[in-house]
């Protein structure tokens, strides 16, 4: 079983190196490929202005951000949310360099850093080996992958998170578990095992439809289409 967590920063502005501060953390879990319920979000008092640029971005203003707890505060609960998982981050330098910042402001006597407690995939990286020459920003693969951004007016952390998770479950071959393996993530035992016993004499046996025969091979020929494969496509050829 693998557990990944989808990140993503909203701060002040580009430059941590310029003493740019983050205000908001969005993670979203995936676990087996599967969207869980669980999630971690904060927004942050960076203890500076916000700059126009990044205003004009996220649109978090400094008087939003008066009450809000500081990353001392939350640093350890977060840490706790991510150990041990490979995080899924769009542009991982950007967030990677902020966190690391703000971990190195804390003075810790151990020093810690965002490697040291979880792997990280660039989903840019990623996006550039799969579809080379093209867009890869989150809205670009958001409309190569059908994933709805309507609601993305302005970005969010958290919204960011859940709309890179879906673009990375279909970038990566979409959501290959059915939902037999799993129960809800409340289910979940701390040390990630899952009760997996199924009453199999409940399960109900079902043929598809003419229709649905016509638009599952649609869908897999649209697939093709935008990643240049489809395995399942190929094997049926295979099988003819």
């Amino acid at each position: 079983m693998m557990r990944q967590i989808v990140l993503d920063t909203e701060t002040t502005g580009l430059e941590h190196e310029q003493g740019h501060r983050i205000v908001e953390i969005g993670c979203i879990e995936i676990y087996d490929r599967r969207i869980t319920d669980r999630h971690f979000h904060c927004y942050l008092n960076p203890d500076r202005l916000v700059e126009g640029g990044a205003l004009e971005v996220h649109g978090i203003t400094d008087a939003f951000l008066e009450d809000k707890p500081r990353f001392v505060d939350i640093v350890d609960e977060f840490l706790t949310f991510i150990e041990g998982a490979e995080l899924i981050i769009h542009n991982a330098p950007f967030d990677v360099g902020f966190l690391d910042a703000e971990l190195e402001r804390l003075q810790r006597s151990v020093p810690v850093k965002i490697n040291d407690v979880a792997t990280v995939l660039d989903t840019v990286v990623l996006a550039r080996q799969l579809h080379p020459g093209q867009r890869v920003s989150l809205d670009a693969l958001c409309k190569r992958y059908e994933v709805d951004n309507s609601n993305r007016q302005l970005h969010g952390a958290l919204l960011d998170a859940q709309l890179l998770a879906d673009v990375y479950l279909l970038m990566t071959g979409g959501q290959v578990d059915l939902g037999l393996n799993m129960r809800a993530t409340t289910d979940r035992e701390v040390d990630g095992s899952v009760d997996e016993q199924l009453d199999l004499a409940a399960l109900v046996s079902m043929r598809a439809t003419d229709s649905e025969l016509e638009a599952h091979q649609s869908r897999l020929e649209k697939i093709k289409a935008q990643s240049g494969q489809c395995l399942w496509l190929e094997s049926s050829v295979h099988s003819e």
